[in-house]
């Protein structure tokens, strides 16, 4: 496992949650080239939200490279598709045989343009007309949260519906939760034959939704706490079991070079005195967890 390349496109994931928030996206070694946006996800809560554009990601390249990289951010609204404890399925016809995925997921995919334009084209659409500073060697595609299942929808749109090099994408996901169906993911091993998927073992998000839906490939396993030696790496909240800085963190302490911090408030308490012996029960009540995570205040949700 390359620690480090996981780390440094969830750092370009962390960019484009930047740019949502309205502030400057910190690349070191990448140009910005495009903007993507997306109508926002529609919940219960929130049925007006699949009419709100809003910026999703940044598709990037490396300062003296063709490396090219799709980045996707998820959303607040994670939260509120978690707590609707309801999970469509619809045909994912953008590939035959591709059998079927999350609804809420596969139109705010579907939704998703290069620019803010009306008429702007699909990211699958757009890859072969962007404006590269170097010709495109390869592809990687990296998404958090929601934006892991759009990086999923997306790179076997990719894989089957563009030339070379865009169609033997590379793909990365933080925090993702499940797609689609077993048709899907089944077409999607076929097609896409790189996906790394990191998740924090107690993350709410990756467990959901339940069956019939399935993840498409097993996960690189980050641990938000030990039992022996008995130890917090972040703080035991669903909150901080899924914020992508988080996911830093914890990957940096896999990597063995710099550490990079939790956020303040994700930082494990100094006594773990009876904490640890309630985790594993605490982790495995799905029901309990969504009806912590639902209590969440939005802000950190997101990339922090």
């Amino acid at each position: 496992m390359d620690w480090t390349k996981a780390i440094q496109l969830a750092q370009l994931v962390n960019a484009a949650y930047d740019v949502f928030a309205g502030k400057s996206a910190v690349t070191p070694g990448y140009d910005v080239l495009a903007t993507i946006y997306a109508n926002d996800l529609a919940t219960d809560k929130n049925p007006d939200g699949g009419r709100s554009r809003v910026i999703m990601g940044l598709v990037l390249q490396a300062q003296g490279s063709g490396n090219a990289v799709v980045a996707i951010r998820g959303t607040v609204g994670i939260l509120e598709w978690v707590q609707d404890v309801r999970f469509g399925l619809k045909p994912f016809t953008s590939v035959p045989g591709a059998g079927n995925t999350e609804d809420g997921f596969t139109d705010m995919y579907l939704s998703m343009t290069l620019g803010q334009a009306a008429g702007a084209a699909s990211v699958v659409n757009s890859l072969p007309s962007i404006p590269w500073r170097r010709p495109v060697t390869s592809l990687a595609i990296c998404g958090h949260s929601l934006g892991g299942a759009l990086v999923t929808l997306l790179a076997l749109d990719v894989a089957a519906n563009t030339a070379a090099p865009f169609n033997k994408p590379i793909v990365y996901t933080y925090a993702s939760p499940k797609t689609g169906d077993p048709a899907f993911v089944q077409k999607y091993n076929q097609l896409v034959t790189g996906t790394i998927r990191t998740a924090i073992d107690p993350d709410l998000v990756p467990k959901l939704p339940p069956s019939p839906y399935e993840h498409v490939c097993d996960p690189i396993p980050l641990k938000a706490f030990t039992l022996i030696p008995p130890k917090l790496l972040v703080q035991p909240n669903p909150y901080c079991w899924h914020i992508l800085s988080s996911y830093l963190h914890l990957m940096s302490l896999e990597a063995g070079g710099a550490i990079l911090p939790p956020a303040a408030a994700c930082a494990p308490p100094a006594g773990i005195e009876g904490i640890l012996e309630g985790l594993r029960t605490k982790v495995s009540d799905v029901r309990g967890l969504i009806e912590e995570f639902a209590s969440a205040a939005p802000a950190k949700l997101g990339g922090s």
